[in-house]
């Protein structure tokens, strides 16, 4: 039985291009039926037409990637697959933005080892770079609160007369839902306002 040369294509989200991995994949020559394409979210990194391609792999039949991460999200994960499919499935791997990943060409003692380092040391560059961009994000978030910057949905400006209608409500003299239903917002929306203006004010109230 001829072998086969299938290639997977993952994004991580809906909103990603795959093209650039679809464009390599026909250069190399890959058959469009046997283009695999899977978007899945990184949060949850369920694979499931990736599982059923690996199962499939039999001995001697090849699977192009563009690069080593869309197999796994990290280190143990990449290593892990890449021994599956070379060692278990018995099947080639070919990584297209890194020529030396081409275990088609290496099979002797001397090119396995070869492979072995390069792959184990893209794996690991690929794994700290991803959490380095993390940590640039965490930082840059803590940067801007620092700096006032409020994240999340924009708030919606107070609406005419909500101070008179909060000290109202504050005495006793009105009700929330008097005062919500008089300014035409929500009970939930105008509690939270008035607690929030009255802290701002430091000034004690005993909710209704």
């Amino acid at each position: 039985m001829a072998e086969k040369i299938y290639g997977y294509v993952r994004v991580s989200t809906k909103e990603q291009n795959e093209t650039r991995q679809l464009v390599a994949m026909r250069e190399f020559g890959v058959a469009e039926e046997n283009i695999i394409i899977e978007k899945c979210s990184g949060k949850d990194f369920r694979r499931p037409r990736y599982q059923l391609l690996v199962e499939s792999l039999l001995p001697g039949d090849v699977l192009v990637v563009k690069s080593i991460d869309r197999l796994g999200r990290n280190y143990t994960e990449i290593l892990e697959q890449w021994n599956t499919i070379t060692k278990s499935r018995e099947a080639a791997i070919v990584v297209l933005d890194m020529p030396l990943l081409d275990t088609r060409q290496r099979r002797d003692l001397t090119g396995t080892l070869i492979v072995d380092i390069v792959l184990q040391l893209l794996s690991y560059v690929a794994q700290t770079e991803r959490e380095s961009i993390r940590q640039r994000q965490t930082e840059g978030i803590a940067a801007a609160i620092g700096r006032g910057v409020q994240f999340g949905r924009r708030r919606l400006p107070l609406p005419d007369g909500f101070e008179e209608m909060a000290q109202l409500w504050k005495k006793g003299l009105v009700s929330s839902r008097a005062a919500s239903g008089e300014l035409g917002i929500s009970r939930d929306t105008f509690l939270r306002r008035a607690k929030e203006y009255d802290s701002a004010q430091s000034i004690p109230h005993n909710a209704l």
